[in-house]
């Protein structure tokens, strides 16, 4: 096991030329997560900056650790409900243990070896999961997206959906607006421009308009008072083995799905770049990543998948991509700060229907509903249990279907055998 850019640099496979592309692509790929980074922070209950130094802090560790060249680490969607969750129930000490659990899992994973055995989750589980998560998240957009006034927003998403229904009268037009016309935005934008992301215009865009007009809606700054632009201290908080105890669930949600998020990752990217990823050392460098970001007040983190493709195709082929992206997010942080007070909510909102529409893989999802008998029962077990209860019990539910139609399977094409020797 080593990292990436260690071997490259032993094997001298860094020049001059590629290191020039690899800070282009860095710089282009964190123009796409800084509006990312702020909206999941807020979507997951935290201050915006808490996304902005995840992604700063583990994403420099997985960009130099990982065993990926290309990987790019930061917050991403699938966390959102899993995060918000936990802060609601044992607060932001809560989500900084879980991750550091999280981390310590990762990292016994690869030691283990068992980056490999990712590979064996059947894609209809991953497809279910994923659309369940993409739902889940999508439901918790439509607070900020219609502006809805909920004092206490449940973490579960039917009670989301109950909330929502008792308080349809406190719907605030403007931010529907707005909100909306962000989505426009960012989904014909592309026809004009490939380049620049839909989601930066968007958000430039909306801010400006408010400002302008003075538009009375909820911004950044009026929901969250407390933003920093200072690098934080490194903190480590006092655990006690209860405190373990309850939070191991979570800690377990969280290392499962990054695991299995930032390998798929790095198996989508090998086939555009034509290299192979050490699976293990990648799991070892998430670990790491994610107690770096819980040591500094971050949230979970993992590889995020649109972030890395777009690292490829603006063509960043070193981890030397993945670590220009850390330094312009920082350079954000520490000097741009007070601006990003001014973005209103709903667009944070807008962006992340979008995301959340764009991470369902809909068209294995329709294929397979529409196909095999089996497999649609897994896929649909999978993807209800991940948006009514929990990540983990829907991907261990769907495992056991998906066994015991596979002994089934294998059990009639057995007696089918025996029968036609006979």
């Amino acid at each position: 096991m080593s990292p990436k850019l260690l071997s490259m640099l032993k094997n001298k496979d860094l020049n001059n030329e590629q290191i020039k592309k690899d800070i282009i692509a860095g710089m282009i790929v964190a123009i796409i997560a800084l509006p990312l980074c702020i909206a999941l922070a807020m979507s997951s209950g935290v201050s915006p900056e808490k996304g902005l130094i995840t992604a700063i802090f583990a994403g420099f560790i997985i960009s130099v650790f990982g065993g990926s060249k290309v990987q790019i680490g930061g917050p991403t969607a699938a966390f959102v409900v899993i995060v918000y969750g936990v802060v609601k129930k044992y607060g932001i000490e809560g989500l900084v243990i879980s991750t550091m659990i999280a981390g310590v899992m990762l990292i016994i994973m690869g030691l283990l070896k068992l980056g490999n055995l990712i590979k064996y989750v059947p894609k209809t589980i991953t497809v279910g999961f994923t659309a369940g998560i993409a739902v889940s998240l999508f439901l918790t957009q439509l607070k900020d997206l219609f502006g809805f006034k909920i004092s206490d927003f449940p973490a579960k998403s039917l009670a989301k959906i109950e909330a929502y229904i008792e308080n349809i009268s406190t719907v605030d037009i403007e931010t529907f607006v707005v909100g909306i016309v962000c989505v426009l935005v960012m989904t014909y934008w592309p026809n004009i421009n490939k380049k620049i992301p839909g989601s930066i215009i968007a958000l430039i865009l909306a801010t400006i308009i408010v400002k302008i007009f003075s538009i009375d809606i909820d911004t950044i700054g009026s929901v969250s008072s407390n933003i920093s632009s200072q690098i934080p201290k490194p903190y480590i908080p006092k655990v006690s083995l209860d405190q373990i105890k309850e939070l191991i669930s979570p800690a377990f949600s969280i290392a499962i799905l990054a695991a299995i998020q930032a390998l798929l990752s790095c198996v989508v990217t090998d086939e555009m770049i034509e290299d192979k990823h050490d699976s293990n050392t990648e799991l070892i460098a998430q670990g790491v990543g994610n107690i770096t970001s819980a040591l500094f007040g971050g949230m979970p983190v993992t590889g995020a998948v649109a972030r890395t493709i777009s690292n490829v195709k603006n063509n960043g082929r070193s981890p030397i991509a993945g670590i220009t992206h850390c330094l312009v997010l920082l350079f954000v942080m520490v000097f741009l700060m007070p601006l990003i007070k001014l973005i209103p909510m709903t667009v944070l909102s807008a962006i992340l229907v979008v995301v959340s529409y764009n991470m369902g893989d809909w068209v294995a999802f329709k294929s397979i509903v529409t196909t095999a008998t089996y497999e649609r029962i897994v896929l649909l077990s999978t993807f209800i249990l991940t948006i009514a209860l929990d990540l983990v019990v829907a991907i261990f539910v769907g495992m056991i279907i998906h066994t015991v139609f596979n002994m089934i399977k294998n059990k009639s094409k057995e007696n089918t055998y025996m029968e036609k020797a006979v």
